[in-house]
Parts: structure tokens; C-alpha cells; sequence
């Protein structure tokens, strides 16, 4: 097991621990000591499990944004079945119990407040259905982890993922339930890692299923023989362009299917190469060609090689932020559209 997953574990059972003492208070101890829920504050232990519930939020959010390993959809489906549950069972169980009380210590049945546990509970389920079903079916949010698709998005854009362009899936298990369109040619596409589908990669579709792709030494595409045409463009201005990999390189202009896009030539080896698509399968590259671990890589467990129908996510559309301090914001990235 990886730290990464022992720090997640950690956190659920600590979570899972705050969580059933607030219960406890708000289902067992707290109508005991205050029938209608109405006397004052809640307990000190209750409180105290409370807030460490809030810091233990916080941490999760921040290890969602800090590694890409982190699977917000079963975040999102394992909190709303939580907040269901606890919602459930107290209409079906704990609120007779409460009413009974109230009535022996003679208030009536609008002087009962329920436990907060559970108030938070009925608030917040119907909020995270819907964040799951925009997130799973409509539109996901996306942060960009590397240099590999320079220029065309940058280390620290934030963008929006059109999850319905392929067909609809299930949250966390990512299965077809309804197609909707099919990949062409030149889409940049967030897609599960094969060698370990908890993580999301994006890059540019190059081969579809049957092609065969071939990159020389002077980064030039070849689909099926032909190559992609490419028209030189001005050397690379931008983020990071100080940096000796990116000072001073090409860029040029690429047509991909309907797509004409920019592309640049970092300072380093080229990847070259001749390879198959298999069936079912697709061939992704980065834009920043000479430093993207894309498909040209075959075999390696942080490389994507083939990528099956199955992983793919969903096609980026629009940038809608960027924090990136290292540059200062990128405030003129919003509303930037993906080509």
C-alpha cells in the first residue's frame, strides 16, 4: 500500500470516527439531555469531533488538488450516499424516538429540532447529487498537471471537460450507459490512465483505431503514410519561456482532421518511431512534442500508450482559470476556448 492511500484511509476512518460521535450526541445522548434539541449547545465532544470533521474536509480538498490520484467522483458518490443514509435513517428511526421524548416532557412535534448532524445531512445531499450528476453527465472540471500540451494549455489552467461528447458513464466505474458521438481527429481529450486508471492524463488524438503513425527525427507526423501538414510559426513566447528547454524553440501551426492548432519544439530528444493503432484503441500526443510521455511510449507505468474506448473521459473545451503563481495569474486565460 502507498502512503498516498494510507493518507486517504487515514483520513476516512478519522472522518468515519468524528462522524459517529456527532451522531451519537445527536441520536442517543443529545435527546436524553434536551428532548426537543432546542436547550443550547451541542456537547463539548460533538463539538470538538465538529470542527475535527472541517480540518479533515480541508485536507481532503487540498490532497484533491495537490495529486491527480484522487478520485473526486467516488469522493462525491461516497459522501452523497453518506449524507443519504444518515437522512434515511433518522425519518425511519431516530425521529420517532425523539418525538416520544418530546411528548413525555409535553412540548409537541414543532418544538422538535433536529440534531444538526442531520440538518446538514438533508441540506447537503440534494447539493451533492447535483454536483455528481453535472459532474458525471454534463461538465467536469480539470486542472492541467504539466508543460506536455504547450501552447495550447498551460501548467495551471483550470478547465472544463464536456463529459457527454463521447457518450454518457457511470461515476466511478466510468461504464457506457448511452453513446453520444465518437473522437475525430486533432480533439484534446482527458482520458484514464491505462497502467492506472485513478489518474487523468490529457492530450491531443492523433490515431484512431487501424492508423499507423510514424514521428521522424525532424518531429514530423505521419498518419498512413502521409504527413500531417505543418506551417512554421514564430519561436515560443509565454510561460516559462526563460527556462532552457522552452527559450528561444519553434512553434508551427498543425492540421489534424478539422483542427489547426499550434504545436512547439522543445529543446530535447525527439521520440521517433513507427506505430499500429489497435482496434478500439487511440493514439494521443502532447503539443509540446519533445516534452509529452504520450503514446509514443509503450510499456512504461506513467505513460499511456494505446488508450482504450473505455478511458476516455471526455473532450476540454474551455479554460476558465488559472492560478499559477510562478508566472503571476493568467487572468487573460479565462474563457479561453480549447482547438
Amino acid at each position: 500500500m502507498t502512503d498516498g492511500n494510507r493518507f486517504i484511509i487515514g483520513l476516512l476512518c478519522a472522518a468515519l470516527a468524528c462522524i459517529g460521535v456527532i451522531l451519537y450526541d445527536g441520536w442517543v445522548s443529545g435527546p436524553r439531555r434536551d428532548p426537543t434539541g432546542s436547550g443550547g449547545k451541542e456537547a463539548l465532544l460533538p463539538r470538538i469531533a465538529g470542527y475535527a470533521l472541517l480540518a479533515i474536509a480541508a485536507l481532503a480538498l487540498w490532497r484533491m488538488f495537490r495529486y491527480e490520484a484522487v478520485d473526486f467522483s467516488l469522493m462525491l458518490v461516497i459522501s452523497g450516499a453518506l449524507a443519504g443514509v444518515i437522512w434515511g435513517v433518522d425519518r425511519l428511526v431516530f425521529r420517532r424516538r425523539r418525538l416520544s421524548l418530546a411528548r413525555q416532557a409535553g412540548a409537541s412535534e414543532a418544538d422538535i429540532r433536529d440534531p444538526l448532524a442531520v440538518e446538514y445531512a438533508r441540506s447537503f445531499f440534494p447539493v451533492i447529487l447535483l454536483v455528481l450528476v453535472i459532474r458525471s453527465f454534463l461538465f467536469e472540471p480539470f486542472r492541467i498537471p504539466s508543460d506536455s500540451m504547450m501552447p495550447t494549455l498551460y501548467d495551471g489552467d483550470f478547465i472544463f471537460v464536456e463529459k457527454f461528447a463521447y457518450g454518457l458513464r457511470l461515476p466511478v466505474t466510468n461504464t457506457l450507459i448511452l453513446p453520444t458521438g465518437r473522437p475525430h481527429r486533432g480533439d484534446v481529450i482527458v482520458f484514464r490512465l491505462p497502467p492506472n486508471p485513478k489518474i487523468d492524463y490529457i492530450k491531443r488524438l492523433v490515431g484512431l483505431p487501424g492508423d499507423r503513425v510514424r514521428v521522424d527525427a525532424n518531429d514530423q507526423v505521419y498518419i498512413n503514410g502521409k504527413p500531417v501538414p505543418q506551417t512554421p510559426g514564430p519561436t515560443y513566447k509565454g510561460p516559462k519561456d526563460d527556462q532552457w528547454n522552452y527559450a528561444g524553440v519553434g512553434t508551427a501551426w498543425e492540421q489534424l482532421g478539422s483542427h489547426r492548432h499550434r504545436i512547439m519544439f522543445a529543446n530535447g530528444p525527439v521520440k521517433t518511431g513507427e506505430w499500429t493503432v489497435p482496434p478500439g484503441h487511440y493514439f494521443f500526443m502532447g503539443d509540446n512534442r519533445n516534452n509529452s510521455k504520450d503514446s509514443r511510449w509503450q510499456g512504461d507505468s506513467d505513460a499511456p500508450g494505446f488508450v482504450p474506448a473505455a478511458n476516455l473521459v471526455g473532450k476540454a473545451v474551455v479554460v476558465w482559470l488559472n492560478l499559477d503563481m510562478r508566472d503571476g495569474p493568467l487572468w487573460g486565460r479565462i474563457g479561453h476556448l480549447i482547438h
